[in-house]
This record gives structure tokens, C-alpha cells and sequence, in this order.
């Protein structure tokens, strides 16, 4: 399968890039062509809501940033993964800018399963993540693989390396 991970941790070295890298290892060694792409290294505005990819962008968003090399990849992506720290209650502003812009295309053309990794250093901040990942889930009609959460002692651990490894067995 293609798979494409999106990594929001500008820590290159955190948690986050942790796991990211071992959903990204353990797919290839299960024979999947992978492709992680650090996305808080990009430059994504938000969305403008100009409609302008709704009326004479037939699609396409009007900004022209680091979102044109984001969206052929999502557009071939059969499996998406989300990598995000959580700093208070949801996915962070640098995978934010992403979501939000798919907004052009509605939803990626082959995703059918998705993925989320989540780490913090904060206890019960989960849920919003959780939850704003299973409605993309539902709205794009992809099938939920698995989420792996990874807090303070968690975090890169043999346990949670095993986790990530069942959700890649999911596939």
C-alpha cells in the first residue's frame, strides 16, 4: 500500500518524530512504499475561505505555498497517518494547516484507512485529538487502523513500538 505520514513535531528528535519513524519503519518492513513528509518544516496558511476552489479554482487553492507538493501525495495516499504532539487538546497548528486544506479537494482520492500517533506530556488531553480524527475518519470514509498514544513514560518505549507495530498490522 502507499502510506503517507504526516509529522506536525518541529522536535526532530521528540516523541512525535519517534513514533512517526517507527510506523514509517515497520511499514516498509511489511512491504509498504512509505512516505513521511515533516510538516511543521512547510510553510501551510490556513485556509483563506475565499471559495475560490469551490467557483474558478475548480479544486485548486488560490495560495501557493508548500501545500502544492502536500497534495499530490495525499491525492495517492491509500493509507494516511497523522503524527501530532498534543500541547492542548487537539492535533497542533502545524498539522491544522493541513487538514484544513483539504477542504479544496474535499477529501483525499484513495484513503481508505488512516492512523493516528499522539504524544504529550500532559495527562487527559487526548480526547479532542481523538475525536476530530474520527470525523475525518467518517467524513472521508476511511477506516480507522488505529491510535497510538504515548505519554511522559510511554514515550519510545518497546511497548509503544509494539502498538504501533499492531495498528501496521492492521493494514
Amino acid at each position: 500500500m502507499n502510506i503517507l505520514i504526516l509529522q506536525a513535531s518541529p522536535r526532530a528528535n521528540g516523541s512525535t518524530a519517534w513514533m512517526a519513524e517507527e510506523y514509517k519503519k515497520a511499514a516498509e518492513a511489511a512491504g509498504h512504499q512509505v512516505t513521511l513528509v515533516n510538516v511543521s518544516k512547510k510553510k501551510n496558511a490556513g485556509c483563506l475561505a475565499c471559495e475560490y476552489c469551490h467557483t474558478k479554482g475548480n479544486g485548486a487553492c488560490i495560495q501557493k505555498d508548500d501545500m502544492q507538493e502536500l497534495y499530490p501525495l495525499m491525492a495517492e495516499a491509500e493509507v494516511l497517518v497523522l503524527a501530532s504532539p498534543i500541547y492542548y487538546f487537539t492535533m497542533n497548528a502545524q498539522m491544522q494547516a493541513p487538514i484544513q486544506r483539504m477542504y479544496c479537494v474535499g477529501s483525499p482520492a484513495k484513503v481508505k484507512k488512516m492512523a493516528l500517533l499522539v504524544s504529550s506530556y500532559s495527562p487527559g488531553v487526548y480526547t479532542g485529538a481523538m475525536a476530530e480524527y474520527h470525523d475525518i475518519c467518517n467524513y472521508w470514509h476511511a477506516e480507522d487502523s488505529g491510535i497510538v498514544t504515548a505519554m511522559n513514560d510511554e514515550q519510545k518505549t518497546d511497548e509503544t513500538k509494539q502498538k504501533i507495530q499492531a495498528i501496521v498490522n492492521n493494514l
